[in-house]
């Protein structure tokens, strides 16, 4: 959505409203959606240096990094917050998202259910698929968004239900509202509204999914960088001990996977990764590859491909120390055609549309991303220095290679 700046009216520049995005299933800072191929995130600066830095060999790898952006808190005229950027300079113009916006209309229904119920200070009330059906219109991405989702202010955590157990079943994954609001609350909090604030625009590596199925490992033995206060770091040491860090060097820090069978997001968050053990792990994996009607065997070589060429280019990179990262895995959720209307198998049939191509339908990603406390010797380092590749990423990609292998080979 377009919007006019009120701090520079005068000049008649517009601002573009940010979307919350509804694929963020991991992390605590709140990931935006700046257009349709591009995501924005706060700035920090150590994130900002690794990427102008980035080494050749892991650009494929990473998100592609697109600049930094200005942004600034609005208030609407029925006093609901939105975060608006400064369209790029290099852009013919900024995008346009519709007002009719999945997630603006999710986000503003949102509010509108805290300003009914008393204006309270956290507007992930419970609300109900027929407030959301009112003010979404049909089109295939939103109707994945109705029906089924209830969310109350009392549960501990946004995928948990009244009980405490993990509600799983979702139309799309809440954790990125769940940061949103606590972004929106903590700018509030602490800045005036009109403090402008930098982001960073990455590319949005799900954009090309269908059915974006989503796995987020934090890696790695470490998780506390070198400039965080001894507290932090002893409430990371704490958590990697209890958790499959230690053992495996990797841990699950949240999923969404699209069950073909009943149409919905299966979502894990961040405190279901914490909790597992090694064999909790493992399932978890092959739950990560399985659609509600049968495993996806045919992704496991390509993950695999990548993840051993990701090994190579992590043990080449001396000096780097990826603490507290993550890892992503995507595929498409999309159910593969078993024939065509000719009845001819997919790989002998002619291939018109790259959206239903049978290799379409088998790409994975694999994306480094969070570099906030990333170190690394250069001239634009200035934090704790290593010497040769990170042992503790190593450790975790080998296990995570491994477990997968085991789930290929049927073990």
């Amino acid at each position: 959505m377009v919007v006019q700046d009120s701090m520079d009216a005068g000049d008649g520049r517009m601002g573009v409203r940010l979307e919350p995005f509804l694929h963020q299933v991991g992390g605590h800072l709140s990931m935006m959606q700046y257009d349709e191929h591009t995501v924005c995130k706060p700035l920090i600066s150590q994130e900002q240096k690794f990427y102008e830095s980035l080494p050749l060999a892991m650009k494929r790898f990473t998100p592609q990094y697109k600049g930094t952006i200005t942004v600034y808190l609005q208030r609407d005229s029925r006093g609901h917050l939105s975060l608006v950027a400064n369209p790029l300079k290099e852009n013919q113009g900024p995008f346009k998202v519709s007002t009719e916006s999945a997630a603006v209309a999710i986000w503003q229904t949102l509010q509108q259910t805290t300003s009914s119920i008393g204006g309270g200070t956290h507007p992930l009330a419970q609300w109900q698929h027929a407030q959301l059906a009112r003010s979404l219109k049909e089109s295939p991405a939103k109707a994945l968004l109705k029906s089924e989702f209830h969310f109350s202010t009392e549960v501990p955590s946004p995928v948990e239900d009244a009980s405490g157990k993990q509600a799983e079943r979702r139309n799309f994954n809440p954790w990125g509202l769940h940061c949103h609001q606590a972004h929106l609350t903590r700018l509030c909090s602490e800045h005036p509204e009109n403090k402008r604030h930098r982001f960073l625009l990455l590319e949005n590596v799900v954009s090309q999914y269908k059915y974006p199925c989503i796995l987020d490992l934090k890696m790695g033995t470490r998780q506390h960088g070198d400039d965080v206060s001894e507290e932090k770091k002893a409430r990371h040491m704490r958590k990697c001990a209890q958790s499959t860090s230690a053992c495996l060097g990797v841990r699950i820090c949240g999923m969404q996977v699209y069950q073909t069978d009943k149409k919905y997001f299966l979502c894990k968050d961040k405190y279901y990764g914490r909790k597992l053990s090694v064999e909790g792990f493992r399932q978890t994996l092959h739950q990560f590859l399985h659609n509600g009607t049968c495993l996806r065997t045919e992704l496991l070589e390509p993950i695999l491909r990548q993840l051993r060429a990701l090994l190579l280019v992590i043990r080449s990179q001396s000096s780097y120390r990826f603490y507290s990262s993550s890892l992503l895995i995507i595929y498409d959720g999309q159910e593969p055609p078993e024939r065509t209307p000719s009845g001819l198998h997919p790989q002998e049939a002619p291939q018109t549309a790259l959206s239903s191509s049978p290799r379409n339908l088998t790409k994975v990603d694999i994306r480094m991303i969070d570099f906030a406390h990333t170190t690394y010797k250069g001239p634009r380092n200035e934090l704790t220095t290593y010497d040769g590749p990170d042992p503790g990423y190593i450790f975790g990609l080998e296990n995570l290679i491994q477990i997968l292998q085991d789930i290929q080979e049927g073990e």
